[in-house]
This record gives C-alpha cells, sequence and structure tokens, in this order.
C-alpha cells in the first residue's frame, strides 16, 4: 500500500504540473476569457476552477508523451527522467501562478474560507469545508488500500501484463501481434501503465493508474453531498450516482491495468464533467472543446468507445458558426496529435491502422498479421460479448442471440439494460416535446444513447460497455426530472400559478424531491454498506508496503534462432515474469537479429497476404 501511495504522489505531481503547463498555454491563445467583476473580460487567460481538469488534462499528456516514447525506446527510466525535467521547468517558469492555483484548494487558502461568513452559517460551511478535505483524503487512503491487493483480471495474465512489459523494455516491436494477436490490441492505457510501473526500480512492476483514476473519480462523486444538502438533483448528480455503484462493483478488481476499467472510468469522467459545464451555465467552448479532445484520447484506450466523439458535434457546430476558423484548427490539431500515436503503434505492432478491423487496408509491410487472423480475431471477440464460445455463430441472427444473451444476464443488469432501453425511447419523445432544451445537454445525452445502441448491436459484453448502460438512464431521466423540477419552481417563481394550483404544485416538488433524495441516499447508503462488508470479509493482513505483484504460471519454453519463448503449461495464461511468452508454442520468423528488430508470420501466412 506504502508503494501505491508514493506512486500516486508522483502521479499527481507531473500530471498536475504537465496538466497547468498546458492548459496556462492553450488559455493564453485560445479564448476562455475571465470574468472580473461579474462581466467578462475579453482578454483570454481564464484557467480551470477544479484541481481535476489539470490532472486529468496532464495524464492524457502524459500517455501521449509515453506512446510516442515508445516508438524510439522502451518506457523506463530515461521516460520518467525526461518527464521529470519538463515537470520541473513548467515548475519554475510558472511558479507564481501554480501558487495561487494551489492556494484556492488547499485548506488554508482563499477556498477555505470563501463563503464563510459570520456566525452560526459561517461555522457550519466552515466545518462542511474540512469535512470535504478530509474525505478526499480518506478516499485517498482507502483507494490505495484497494489498489494494493484484490484480484487480478484473467485478461491481465493472459496479455495486459505482457503488453506492458513489452512497452517497459522495447517500446514498440514490429510484428508483434504475430506472437500473440491480443499483443496487437493497441491501448493508451498500456502505455501510460508503463510510464508509472516503475519497473526500472528492481521491485516489480506496479500496476497503480487505474486505481489512481478511481480514486480521482471518487473525489469527484463527493460533490453529490452538496446537491442532496439543498435537495436538488441534476443530471450530473445522477451520473455520479451509477459511477458510485460501478467503483463499488470494481472495488477489489482496480488492481487490475485492464484497458477497460480505463475506458470505463474516463468515460464517466467525461459525461458528468459535461453535465456539470451545462448545469453551471457555461457558454464558452473552450472547456466542451478540451473534453472532446478527451474524447479522442478516449478512442486511443478502446475502440469500443469510438461513439463518444459524437460529443464533438456540439463545439463543431458552434465555432463553425461562429466562423472562429483558427480555434476550430487548433482544436482539429489537438486531436490529431492525440490520436497519432496510438494509429502508429498500430501499424507497427500489426500491420493494421485498427487492429483486428481489416476493412481499412491500406499497408503491405511484411510483418502484417494474416488478414484471415485479423478477421477470426474480431468475429471472436463480437461472439464472446453475445455470450458464444463458437466463432461460427458469428451470423446468428439478433432475434435469436438477443434473448440468450438478456437471458444470461445478472438481474441487476438486466434493470439497467431495460432501463436504457427505456432512457432511449424517453429521450426521443423528450426532444422533440423540448426543443429549446440545451443543445449541450442534447449532445451528450444523445451521444450516451447513441453509443449503448452501438453497444448492444456489436459486441455487448458488460465489461465493454456497462458504462453506457449505466449512463443512458442517469442523464436521460435525470435530465427530464431535473427539467421537469426546474420548470415547477420557475412557473413558482414567475408567479404565473394561481394560489391553489401554487400549493399544489409546490407540494408535489418537495413530496417528489424528497423522494429521490431519500432514495439516492438509501442506495449510496447500500452500496458504502456492502463496499465495507467486502473490505471486512476479504481482508488480507498484507501488501502494507508493496502492492500484490502479477500472477504467474507454469509455463514450458522453446527456442527460436536462439532466443527462448514461453508459453503455459496449461491454459493461456502466462502472467508477467515469462518473458516473452505467448498461449501457445509461437509459430513466427524473426525480421533481424533480435526481439527488438521485430517479428512476421510464417511463409504460408506471407504469401496468403501478398495474394
Amino acid at each position: 500500500m506504502l508503494s501505491v501511495i508514493f506512486i500516486w504522489i508522483y502521479i499527481l505531481l507531473t500530471s498536475f504540473l504537465v496538466g497547468y503547463g498546458v492548459l496556462r498555454l492553450l488559455t493564453r491563445h485560445l479564448a476562455y476569457p475571465a470574468e472580473k467583476h461579474g462581466e467578462k473580460d475579453l482578454a483570454p487567460g481564464r484557467m480551470p476552477k477544479q484541481p481535476d481538469a489539470y490532472i486529468m488534462c496532464g495524464l492524457v499528456c502524459v500517455t501521449v508523451y509515453a506512446q510516442f516514447f515508445s516508438l524510439f525506446a522502451g518506457v523506463g527510466l530515461w521516460a520518467n527522467v525526461f518527464l521529470c525535467a519538463v515537470c520541473a521547468w513548467i515548475m519554475l517558469r510558472e511558479r507564481k501562478g501554480i501558487a495561487e492555483v494551489l492556494a484556492k484548494w488547499l485548506p488554508w487558502g482563499d477556498s477555505g474560507t470563501a463563503g464563510a461568513g459570520v456566525g452560526m452559517q459561517g461555522k457550519s460551511d466552515s466545518l462542511f469545508c474540512a469535512l470535504k478535505y478530509i474525505s478526499v483524503m480518506g478516499l485517498f487512503l482507502l483507494f490505495a488500500y484497494g489498489t494494493s491487493r484484490g484480484m487480478l483480471h484473467y485478461d491481465t495474465a493472459l496479455y495486459h501484463a505482457q503488453s506492458i512489459r513489452w512497452i517497459e523494455e522495447y517500446g514498440v516491436v514490429k510484428g508483434l501481434g504475430n506472437l500473440h494477436c491480443r499483443l496487437a490490441y493497441n491501448s493508451a492505457s498500456f502505455a501510460l501503465s508503463a510510464l508509472y510501473s516503475m519497473a526500472f526500480l528492481g521491485k516489480g512492476s506496479f500496476h497503480c493508474v487505474a486505481g489512481f483514476l478511481a480514486f480521482l473519480l471518487a473525489s469527484g462523486c463527493l460533490r453529490l453531498v452538496d446537491s442532496l444538502r439543498e435537495r436538488k438533483l441534476h443530471a450530473s448528480d445522477f451520473a455520479r450516482v451509477v459511477c458510485v455503484y460501478y467503483l463499488v462493483n470494481i472495488f477489489d478488481e482496480m488492481i487490475s491495468p485492464a484497458s477497460d476499467y480505463f475506458m470505463v472510468l474516463i468515460a464517466f469522467y467525461l459525461v458528468i464533467t459535461w453535465l456539470s459545464l451545462v448545469e453551471s451555465g457555461e457558454r464558452e467552448i473552450f472547456p466542451y472543446a478540451l473534453l472532446c479532445v478527451l474524447a479522442v484520447f478516449l478512442l486511443t484506450v478502446k475502440l469500443s468507445a469510438a461513439l463518444i466523439l459524437l460529443l464533438v458535434i456540439y463545439p463543431a457546430c458552434r465555432l463553425v458558426k461562429e466562423k472562429r476558423w483558427k480555434e476550430t484548427g487548433v482544436w482539429l490539431g489537438l486531436g490529431f496529435v492525440t490520436a497519432l500515436p496510438f494509429f502508429v503503434r498500430n501499424v507497427i505492432l500489426s500491420g493494421w491502422l485498427v487492429y483486428p478491423f481489416t476493412r481499412i487496408d491500406l499497408f503491405t509491410v511484411i510483418w502484417k498479421i494474416p488478414k484471415g487472423v485479423a478477421d477470426y480475431d474480431a468475429r471472436e471477440i463480437q461472439v464472446w460479448g453475445r455470450g458464444y464460445s463458437d466463432v461460427t455463430r458469428y451470423a446468428v441472427s439478433p432475434t435469436e442471440w438477443l434473448p440468450d444473451w438478456f437471458r444470461v444476464l445478472a438481474g441487476s443488469d438486466k434493470i439497467f439494460v431495460l432501463a436504457a432501453g427505456l432512457a432511449v425511447a424517453a429521450l426521443l419523445v423528450w426532444a422533440v416535446r423540448e426543443r429549446t432544451r440545451s443543445f449541450a445537454l442534447l449532445t451528450v445525452q444523445g451521444t450516451v444513447a447513441a453509443s449503448f445502441l452501438f453497444w448492444l448491436c456489436t459486441s455487448p459484453l458488460m465489461r465493454y460497455g456497462c458504462v453506457y448502460v449505466y449512463l443512458t438512464p442517469a442523464v436521460v431521466f435525470g435530465g427530464i426530472y431535473a427539467a421537469v423540477m426546474e420548470a415547477g419552481g420557475r412557473a413558482q417563481a414567475e408567479g404565473i400559478l394561481n394560489c391553489e394550483v401554487e400549493n399544489v404544485t409546490v407540494r408535489w416538488r418537495l413530496i417528489a424531491g424528497n423522494i429521490v433524495c431519500t432514495a439516492v441516499v438509501l442506495l449510496l447508503a447500500y452500496k458504502v454498506f456492502a463496499l465495507g462488508r467486502g473490505i471486512v470479509t476479504s481482508h488480507e493482513n498484507k501488501y502494507w508496503i508493496l502492492q500484490k505483484e502479477y500472477e504467474n504460471y507454469d509455463v514450458e519454453s522453446c527456442k527460436i534462432e536462439g532466443v527462448t519463448f514461453y508459453y503455459p503449461v496449461k491454459g493461456d495464461q502466462t502472467g508477467y515474469d515469462a518473458f516473452p511468452s505467448a498461449p501457445a508454442k509461437p509459430q513466427i520468423v524473426f525480421l533481424g537479429d533480435g526481439l527488438a528488430d521485430g517479428f512476421r508470420a510464417e511463409d504460408s501466412a506471407v504469401s496468403s497476404i501478398r495474394q
């Protein structure tokens, strides 16, 4: 646990400093005007208020950096040395601005006294502010505890650990997918895990980043308390509720560096932040466009998140309408730079631009994974998500596989899937009825709903797209609830109701609000209780210093051109230590003299490519 805490502090420092440096550069050259005395200063320079904005921006930047670095060398000691040098330069150059930002967040800074007036109300606000800081520290320790132990995902010993080790030692290797096709499942999360694994210290390869993201998200969910105190829930609050539900579910699994966890956690953050901007009345394009860059990054973490890019519609329409061509070019450039190393790595690892999608066939490199292998792999992913293990059932019609798939879902998952389906229908009706609704809100609701339908129609394994199953009913029904409650309050404030109707409306709003808030509190209390019970029943009095290591399995070895490769005695898992390894005896040919030169398929497979 102590190792997790130290690495998290390092992640916090580096991601914050890089994020601050990038945001400072952007806000100096793009329109994000600061507010002065209730009016907007036309000069750019406004910086985000929330600390998570800097940290998440920094994480995206260091991940892109790690991917670029992997194109030239292993992501290890020197990658961290250069990262620390950049952070030191930013800290020295921007020390005054950084100090001002930190002063607003610290308990003894401006935020600690802001709003604390004279009398009991001021004391109450100060106490509540102190409790929030204590809660964040408590969550930090709680999630560090969870990240230090727990269950590792099955796929971690299958290919996650090996993928990360290849990045640590070699960066990217030509045709690596020919050794094991899953090593071509290129995810930006693996490069981030390799950067912060600290394997160069010789104490093992740590895997703490998914847990750090979970902590970051859990800290953001504390804002639910403010809404419950005011008995006024927004769509973002309902999204936070299902986020807490997910965080509790993965608490004993977030030790694993699975790309699914990264994708879901970042998607939750993106949608919740977008909704919060809408609800706060944010009209500037800058924060929404920044979140769209995060959406591009999410695509590089997991291809199943592709439709999240529909969020681009909102800032794109406004930029074009307002003819802000320079800013449009800057945002397009940022998206391009964010995605570029991912696609370059794809081609190097597999020979395909997007593996295992073979409809885009642009390259004829000798290390290209055979088309038949890639197509089989794609179909296997799809049928596995539908609940089958037989690839020949790929062409089964939805009327046949959908009932079978739904039947084997867990009870709670069935409820969420049905609620998501109803939410899609409700959104269509509500969007037609409320034509004056916020375009930004409608964009995020439509994006989540479309992502749910895309997941359902392709490969609906819950861990692939549970975030859309949870978020669709939350943001749709939550948005409708908030709009109805707001409309009632507005009608009351404008005095357009007579006394008798007004009394009924006020009572109805109070009753409905109390019922919903009580239900939310009970659900959260139940999940907290379940989390506590799980921690107590599964407690192990170890891993207080070092994090639990990757699991390793019995392997056999063989030699190819003088290099030893490993494969499991039984099953298909090998783990981290047996390197390099594959789930079966490798059938590859070296492209050069060693591992760094890469591999190609055997001659028979290469011939099929050329034909």
